[in-house]
């Protein structure tokens, strides 16, 4: 089984887990033992999960001004838990790879293999929720359609984002792309550089 299957495989398990109490308040159970590659993408799915839930509720335009804004937080340092936790494992591809001497004309990537990672996670949660729109019978035929067609360019996009992953890490141990990691350096949650933040201090 390739990285990018394993993936799919722990991400989907995430999903499913998450929706046995749909609940975004509800503790996460990582099945896999703690300072794992497997734990990490396991909780890095669930943050998506939950996100995902988070972004449905705050859009209710019957919602209290004083919930919104404490939804927003909670969905910024969601952000930078998805963040820390992708460039986590970014840190185990460099372990893997880095050391991997580039052969003659290597190419560099013009991302990291986490934040591909990143958007096949965020991509599990996508089909999960797509399949219930196509299974619902309270909406017009035309609707169906339209999520029938969404679902499967979503379905060939995860097929086509497997391949693209498992390629991708071929070529990192074949040398025929150089490992290298660029860190979000995120400014707006660091009191040191975001302006209106030290501004105040």
């Amino acid at each position: 089984m390739t990285f990018a299957e394993t993936c799919n495989q722990i991400f989907s398990r995430s999903v499913c887990d998450y929706h046995l109490t749909d609940n975004v308040d509800a503790p996460m159970h990582n099945p896999y033992p703690d300072h794992t590659i497997e734990s990490d993408l396991y909780c890095k799915n669930w943050i998506d999960v939950v996100q995902w839930h988070l972004e449905d509720i705050i859009r209710d335009p019957q919602i209290d001004p004083v919930e919104a804004l404490a939804l927003k937080r909670r969905i910024d340092r969601s952000n930078q838990d998805r963040t820390d936790l992708v460039e986590r494992i970014d840190s185990y591809f460099w372990d893997r790879y880095h050391a991997v001497v580039p052969l003659a004309g290597a190419r560099i990537n013009t991302e990291s293999p986490a934040w591909a990672i990143d958007r096949l996670s965020i991509l599990h949660v996508k089909i999960y929720h797509m399949r219930i729109e196509v299974a619902r019978t309270d909406v017009t035929p035309e609707q169906h359609g339209r999520c029938a067609a969404k679902l499967a360019v979503l379905e060939e996009q995860l097929g086509d984002m497997t391949l693209s992953i498992t390629q991708l890490l071929d070529d990192y141990e074949a040398g025929r792309r150089v490992m290298k990691v660029y860190r979000q350096m995120k400014m707006y949650n660091d009191p040191t550089l975001n302006p209106v933040l030290y501004a105040k201090k």
